[in-house]
């Protein structure tokens, strides 16, 4: 039997654009107006500007660019911080089975591998379609997932970032399975990043492994080794994490239906698991024409885990943002007192806001089996407001806005996109522009330029 990192490199190496059909190379680009998107709005976050600041001072090879900035460094730097910017908003697309990913959080491999060998704009679809191909089957292999184990799912971005970067690189077969292995065996992180009171490191953690597989890649082709049973083998993924996995979903169909378009975008800049109860929340808000100090309680009905990780008592009393988007209480608080949960929604002043507390506080999260049931085929819910004058009110969601059943239309990716973009309108429609006709584009340098703000507008 074939090893699975050898099947996956079989696969990433002998994909081509001519195998693509038209609505994954269109679902490609959809994910780059959105991944684009999210980088602006986290261009001038405080974590990404730290990163900047360090990335800046370290100096080092002008070999690709940041986003928003145009610094110029190294194939690594960049694809760390373009990641990080791109994360650092909550805000970026997402996938969950037994594990949750954010396939975008491995586009900047692909941006950075792809300016820094001056690929075109077809290598850079195939790359991209590999990082969602890879990384959402990898979601569906745990029994259970790997943050049931207290792992966070960045662990599985070590094992794809290396393919992405590697198939730009034109690794062969047995080099691109110790591109995997090198980066595969070294970063396992701890679902810890999530957990309580969150710090900046929830939103780099991914970018981190992004950042790993593009050095992994770059050893690899000067013939460094890794282990190939990084899945299978003794004290491997399987061994170290799960007594139950199945395999198969990872290699079944592999190549014949790609599965970029089963993955959602976010409509809020939340933790996922809010995203039914927040639609569910606006949504009898505006039908009840509700306003906050009316409500009495709120109750959730939602899954184990939904309750396990963003109902626990931090999540009550956040202090900064990156709890305040892992907080049910916060998050449903803000949407009832302002009737949107937008990137504004948790700004340091709006987090301590008094009226938003004093909402959280009426909060409560209640497992539900029904819901453990449907999910992961339905990201359901059920929020029951009891008012003061003593009404019930209850609205059940089955899978948000921004779901592939439910999916954003281009118009509405476009209102999410421009409500983050930092450009000038003309530099805008040029970017847009571009990425509409990126399999005309003869070199990725061609679309990062378009991503820099003109200096005179920083």
């Amino acid at each position: 039997m074939k090893s699975v990192s050898r099947q996956l490199s079989e696969f990433a190496v002998g994909l081509k654009f001519k195998d693509l059909p038209g609505d994954v190379v269109r679902d490609v680009k959809r994910f780059l107006i959105d991944t684009f998107g999210c980088a602006f709005g986290g261009y001038k976050s405080k974590d990404p500007k730290m990163v900047h600041r360090v990335v800046e001072r370290l100096g080092g090879t002008r070999q690709c660019t940041v986003i928003g900035s145009g610094l110029k460094t190294s194939v690594t730097n960049a694809a760390l911080l373009n990641a990080l910017m791109v994360r650092a908003l909550d805000y970026n697309d997402i996938y969950w089975k037994a594990d949750p990913s954010h396939p975008s959080d491995i586009i900047p491999a692909a941006l950075a591998m792809g300016e820094k060998l001056g690929k075109s704009g077809k290598d850079l679809i195939v790359a991209i379609v590999i990082a969602y191909e890879i990384e959402m089957r990898l979601c569906e292999i745990g029994k259970p997932g790997i943050r049931e184990k207290g792992w966070h799912h960045a662990t599985l971005t070590g094992f794809v970032s290396p393919m992405v970067a590697g198939k730009l690189l034109g690794l062969n077969v047995e080099k691109m399975i110790n591109a995997i292995g090198i980066s595969a065996c070294h970063t396992f992180s701890l679902g810890s990043v999530t957990a309580g009171k969150l710090t900046m490191m929830k939103n780099t953690v991914d970018p981190m492994a992004t950042e790993a597989g593009v050095m992994a890649a770059l050893m690899a082709k000067e013939g460094y080794t890794g282990p190939e049973p990084i899945y299978e083998g003794r004290e491997g993924l399987m061994d170290c994490l799960g007594e139950a996995w199945d395999l198969k979903p990872l290699t079944k169909g592999l190549g014949k239906k790609f599965k970029i378009g089963d993955c959602s975008m976010k409509p809020y800049p939340t933790e996922f698991l809010t995203h039914s109860p927040i639609s569910a929340m606006l949504e009898l808000k505006k039908a009840h024409n509700l306003e906050a100090d009316e409500v009495e309680e709120i109750r959730v009905h939602t899954i184990g885990r939904g309750v396990e990780i963003l109902c626990d008592k931090d999540k009550y009393d956040p202090h900064e943002k990156e709890t305040a988007d892992h907080s049910m209480p916060y998050c449903l608080a803000v949407a009832l007192v302002d009737g949107q949960v937008v990137p504004a929604s948790f700004k340091e002043s709006k987090i301590r806001n008094p009226k938003v507390l004093e909402n959280c506080r009426k909060v409560k999260g209640v497992v539900d089996k029904e819901c453990e049931r449907k999910f992961p085929a339905m990201q359901p819910c059920k929020v029951i407001l009891r008012t003061k004058d003593g009404r019930e009110l209850s609205k059940a969601v089955d899978f948000a806005k921004g779901d592939p059943r439910n999916p954003l239309s281009d118009e509405e990716l476009l209102v999410k996109y421009n409500s983050l973009s930092i450009l000038p309108p003309k530099d805008n429609a040029r970017l847009l522009d571009t990425i509409e006709n990126l399999e005309k584009v003869r070199d990725t340098a061609e679309l990062m330029k378009r991503t820099v703000l003109k200096k005179k507008s920083r």
